[in-house]
């Protein structure tokens, strides 16, 4: 027999499969999924590799080397999930390698978490009798205590009859010598268990069941009768009930014994999906996403594999949950651009999450109050089930949204981040004792720092930006990590005139202390959530009303719920309108829509401020309304006229590499090859220096293709790695394809 092996090298000359003999001694061990040592190459170096196929007969012109051993501590990739990495690979450019990694999220076995329980080793009758020998002399006090606590599960307290270790010790303050005494004269047992890590809280479980209104079982019967035949979009807009329509589905799927993945944007959502989900659910629910440790990611893998939960939720690596008889995947807040990854392989969860769908026969459902301008165009041409959620469910009454004229405040004196009628909605909701969510898109304390004396800006010596200042006094490149000392002197003219311009959210937080006394802030961002638990103490802190105001990146406007909230500013709108994006409008509107939502989600009425400098702006004046139809409208039409997706298709090729001039050769090569193509209907743009040229010491140039048919774009991208296989000159560059970029290079 012989195995068919992707080698662990993410190259792509070598980004296909090795067949390799398997010796008899492993043919029991060796199967699909497993990682194995190969030797590779003409030293016959062992690395390690994927098997992905196993057959029994393989002709060769030269001797097949045999498969060393198989990697114990490994975990197997299910065999469905290596299918949907072949669709990774060649639908986003990667190499096999990658989109295995990418659709693994734990790669090695760790061992169970160990607990110490302690139980009874002789009779009852005779603890009984040893209890009340232990009573009679003062020194063997610690022993007679034990004995009682452990005598005490005789009333069907305990299954096993036995207490965890820990809590016996703190119980009676019981010493080590002591139990150890104890166990030696054999008294008592202690044994180690192996449990399973659970990084759920155990929430309370209510199983009470909310009464759908009419429009949510319309929705619900709808999807649960048309099933998988194609992707479900819902719209429903903010307050509508999504979430008790997506539980009503999940429970029809788990009747059918069938397991449900519940795809979130951000870890910063879990707290509040899971704790709904699990007092729906209970202890069949968990959760996995990169701010677990590994040994609790394994567990919950472990978990889904073996049956024992049914609910997964999670971001993007969710989606690669090994269970084994999927049922539905549902993807919260579909239009968030934290779906598509940032690293390679470029997938977007969407269009993985539907692929897995269709491998299984599961059901795909997606919701939001602002789909994306693509999903909403598939739906409207059939390529989904459309299902609309236009009420608010309860006594909930849509927001008050006015815009603020950043320009009006300016002429009237005020320069601070705080308009006057915001700094008015502010004093009155502090004295009312209700919260107020404020978010700028912008972390740190000002955005760049520049000399008031010859106009430069201080930039990272590594990219082609300028550094962060923060309240450390320290600045910060967000793009390579680079950091250094707030400067004393001008690094070009000498001049001590060094200013701060700009402003972020440490910024905020520090200017709402001073202009409201006694106010408490919490701050929520990249730079407040970096440990494990950062996000679930801020908004728990926040939920439970330990904090008046919680200020932001938009993060914070993304799905929350609270309903003590009823101020919502938007400080600075036109930060991201303003990118070099086709997308910005559509960022900038589903940001604002979601902003809306947040405010007056119970039986007060909410107030939402919109600052901005640009308050004519059509993109500014729908999200005022909270009218997606209408900006859905407004933007196809542009995007036909300039067929951006998704009425076309469109790859992005980043090539990239430490030479200036080496790259920019390579990529006019890269153009005059594809321009010789002669592709009908194709569209070239460039190539170009991308926005940001140089990042970490490494210069970037593009290309934009566009086309109507996507396959032609796949077709191209594999083509042309085809061409470049072997070719030395290509060695010295980094050549990326990203499939309908969701931000501009």
């Amino acid at each position: 027999m012989f195995a068919n092996i992707i080698v662990d090298i993410s190259h792509e000359n070598l980004d296909k499969p090795f067949t390799y003999n398997i010796p008899t001694e492993l043919k029991d061990s060796v199967g699909i999924g497993n990682m194995v040592i190969v030797p590779f190459g003409k030293s016959d170096r062992l690395i390690k590799g994927y098997v992905i196929d196993i057959i029994n007969e393989y002709n060769a012109e030269y001797k097949v080397k045999d498969i060393k051993e198989v990697v114990r501590d490994s975990v197997m990739i299910e065999s469905k999930l290596i299918s949907l990495a072949y669709f990774i690979k060649s639908h986003y450019g990667s190499t096999m390698n990658q989109a295995l990694k990418t659709i693994l999220p734990v790669k090695s076995k760790i061992e169970n978490k160990k607990i110490k329980k302690i139980k009874l080793n002789i009779s009852e009758d005779a603890a009984v009798k040893l209890k009340e020998k232990y009573a009679e002399t003062k020194k063997f006090q610690k022993r007679k205590d034990l004995l009682e606590v452990l005598l005490s599960v005789s009333d069907g307290k305990k299954e096993d009859n036995s207490f965890l270790l820990n809590d016996i010790k703190e119980k009676i303050d019981i010493s080590d010598s002591i139990l150890s005494s104890m166990e030696k004269d054999g008294t008592i047992l202690i044994e180690s268990e192996g449990i399973y890590r659970n990084p759920v809280k155990n929430y309370e479980v209510t199983k009470e069941k909310l009464i759908l209104t009419d429009e949510q079982r319309k929705v619900v019967e709808e999807i649960n009768a048309r099933g998988n035949d194609k992707p479900h979009l819902i719209y429903g807009i903010t307050g509508s009930g999504k979430t008790l329509v997506y539980m009503e589905i999940i429970e029809n799927v788990l009747k059918q014994g069938k397991e449900v993945i519940v795809l979130i944007p951000e870890i910063a959502l879990t707290y509040q999906m899971i704790k709904k989900f699990y007092q729906r659910f209970g202890n069949i629910v968990s959760i996995i996403n990169s701010s677990l440790s590994n040994g609790e990611k394994y567990d919950q893998f472990m978990r889904a594999k073996n049956g024992d939960i049914k609910i997964v939720i999670g971001p993007r690596s969710a989606l690669f949950t090994p269970f084994t008889n999927l049922g539905l995947i549902i993807m919260d807040e579909e239009h968030d651009m934290a779906y598509k990854s940032d690293s390679v392989p470029k997938y977007h969860a969407r269009e993985v999450a539907i692929k897995r769908c269709m491998n299984e026969n599961a059901i795909m459902v997606m919701g939001s109050a602002t789909p994306s301008v693509a999903s909403f165009y598939n739906a409207l041409n059939g390529r989904y089930h459309l299902h609309k959620m236009l009420n608010r469910v309860g006594e909930s009454e849509r927001a008050d949204v006015e815009i603020v004229d950043l320009r009006e405040e300016l002429r009237c004196g005020n320069k601070s981040v705080i308009s006057f009628r915001l700094d008015e909605l502010i004093k009155d909701r502090l004295e009312k004792k209700e919260q107020i969510m404020l978010f700028i898109n912008r972390r740190g304390y000002s955005n760049f720092v520049s000399c008031r004396k010859c106009g430069k800006s201080i930039k990272c010596p590594h990219c082609d930006v300028t550094l962060t200042y923060h309240k450390n006094n320290k600045l910060e490149c967000h793009y390579c990590g680079y950091t250094r000392d707030y400067p004393k002197v001008c690094d070009s003219c000498g001049s001590k005139y060094i200013g701060k311009f700009g402003i972020g959210t440490e910024k905020v937080e520090e200017y709402l202390k001073e202009k409201y006394k006694g106010v408490r802030v919490l701050r929520m961002d990249h730079d407040t959530t970096r440990k494990k638990g950062d996000y679930e103490r801020i908004l728990s802190e926040f939920s439970k009303g330990n904090a008046d105001i919680l200020v932001g990146t938009q993060m914070i406007v993304k799905g929350h719920d609270y309903e003590n909230v009823t101020l919502v500013g938007a400080l600075l709108a036109d930060l991201s309108m303003f990118e070099s994006d086709y997308l910005s409008e559509e960022k900038t509107f589903e940001l604002l829509t979601q902003a809306a939502g947040r405010a007056g989600r119970g039986r007060k009425k909410g107030n939402v401020v919109i600052q901005t400098y640009n308050p004519e702006n059509e993109c500014i004046l729908y999200a005022k309304e909270q009218d997606y139809e209408k900006f859905y409208d407004n933007e196809i039409s542009y995007r036909k006229i300039l067929s951006y997706p998704p009425v076309s298709n469109m790859a992005a090729i980043l090539v990239s590499g430490k030479n200036e001039e080496y790259t920019e050769k390579i990529v006019n090569i890269i153009y005059k090859k594809i321009y010789n193509t002669n592709v009908d209907d194709l569209i070239i743009l460039g190539p170009v220096k991308a926005g940001i040229f140089k990042i970490n010491n490494i210069y970037r140039f593009v290309i934009y293709l566009k086309h109507k048919d996507e396959s032609i774009l796949i077709r191209l991208k594999d083509a042309f790695y085809e061409y470049i296989e072997n070719k030395d000159e290509y060695k010295q560059v980094n050549i990326l394809f990203d499939f309908n970029p969701l931000n501009i290079y």
